[in-house]
Parts: C-alpha cells; structure tokens; sequence
C-alpha cells in the first residue's frame, strides 16, 4: 500500500524500536513480525526508518510536481 513503511522480514528482528518511536501506530507487533498498517493520518515521518538498527524499514515516497512546476 503506498505511503507505509515498507518492511524487509529477512532483517527485521522484531526489536520494536519502530513501534514504540511511531506516534500514528502505523506499526505494530503481530507475533514474530513488524508489519505496517493503514492509518488514516500518516505523517510520514521516517523515523521508523532511521530508528531501525537492522535496515529492514524503507519509507518509500513520491515527488510530484504540479503543472506550474513547483
């Protein structure tokens, strides 16, 4: 689903940094596993993304440029 983290199970080691430093609870611990889930209110912070000590989290994103370029 665009706009969530996207999450590599092969390095994630369910540490919880991520869930703990997100404020939208777009993560969360489901057995074993990190896994991202909608919100309604993202904010797209990245900080799960910089806070993961195995590299697993990628906040992908999109430029979009208007039709006056900005």
């Amino acid at each position: 689903m665009p706009g969530l983290p996207v999450i590599d199970q092969s390095k994630c080691n369910c540490c919880g940094l991520c869930v703990n430093i997100c404020t939208r609870g777009a993560l969360k611990i489901e057995g074993n596993t990190v896994k991202a889930v909608p919100v309604e209110d993202p904010d797209w912070c990245t900080m799960c993304e910089l806070v993961c000590p195995t590299g697993a989290i990628t906040c992908p994103f999109e430029i979009i440029i208007d039709e006056d370029g900005n």
